[in-house]
């Protein structure tokens, strides 16, 4: 096998299990806050990551770009956070899909945090993948006033604002540092609240709280090593398998069932996320 194609397998495991955590989740926020989901989620991955932060610490904890760490991690925060709530408030599949909208986060973000060309081509498939959204939301049907569909785009612009953070920070950073923050500090910011929203779970609680950890640093490592291995492109077209996942899921653990108004939505939206991609391999 070529390494793209072993990067493929790796990714298609990665979001499978990426999906899971996020069915794991739905179905624990309706007994626990989701800063306590995030608390147990982050706590796990803390240990799995300790092994490295410790090998090279205290370099691993030094940085000379401290506000670039602090606009990450209230991205990833945010993010993570939101990405929890909005499942637990909208259907499986409805979420995932808004979720891609990171995409044009990024997209707008790299032009004016990192400079990046801004051309007709990009322009036009982020205004496109607007309408994919819109119609996923229906703006004249609660739209952009629901809660879930708010709170699912918030989630995805945190999730923009840390991916381009990390790449900004990725040429002058180790791995060691970057996990080391992004591990150790937003475990932090949801330790905290534990004070008030704390709640004791019963025995089916405490699995069900410490397998959202334990499927999300598989998913995490798995998804690393894809990176490695194969190209960028291939890898962004491929998370879009996370829509089969969520409507998979959504169906047989949740009852759900996508409306059409969803598929359409989704269709437009990984087709113009994939004509970005398409577009910056090509110039590359």
């Amino acid at each position: 096998m070529t390494d793209n194609s072993k990067a493929a397998l790796l990714a298609l495991v990665s979001t499978g299990l990426i999906t899971g955590v996020a069915a794991l989740s739905k179905a624990a926020i309706v007994d626990y806050h989701v800063l306590q989901i995030l608390f147990f989620r982050q706590t796990i991955v803390f240990l799995s990551t300790l092994p490295l932060i410790v090998r090279d610490f205290p370099s691993s904890l030094k940085t000379e770009n401290p506000k670039i760490h602090v606009i990450r991690l209230a991205g990833a925060f945010v993010g993570l956070t939101c990405g929890i709530w909005a499942v637990g408030l909208l259907p499986l599949t409805t979420a995932t899909t808004i979720a891609f909208s990171q995409t044009f986060f990024m997209a707008l973000l790299a032009v004016i945090f990192l400079g990046e060309s801004v051309g007709a081509h990009r322009i036009g498939a982020i205004v496109v993948g607007f309408i994919g959204v819109l119609i996923v939301v229906r703006p004249g049907n609660d739209g952009f006033t629901s809660l879930g569909t708010l709170v699912a785009i918030a989630g995805a612009f945190g999730a923009g604002v840390a991916f381009i953070s990390v790449r900004w920070l990725s040429q002058r950073e180790s791995t060691a540092t970057l996990l080391a923050y992004q591990t150790v500090f937003v475990g932090l910011f949801a330790a905290v609240p534990m004070i008030w929203v704390w709640k004791t779970p019963d025995l089916s609680g405490w699995i069900l709280l410490v397998c959202v950890g334990l499927l999300a640093v598989p998913a995490q490592w798995i998804g690393v090593a894809a990176v490695r291995l194969g190209e960028s492109s291939l890898l962004a077209n491929i998370q879009y398998a996370k829509l089969i996942y969520a409507g998979l899921l959504g169906f047989y653990i949740f009852d759900e069932i996508p409306d059409q108004f969803t598929l359409l939505g989704a269709v437009i939206i990984i087709g113009s996320a994939f004509y970005i991609f398409h577009r910056e391999a090509k110039t590359k």
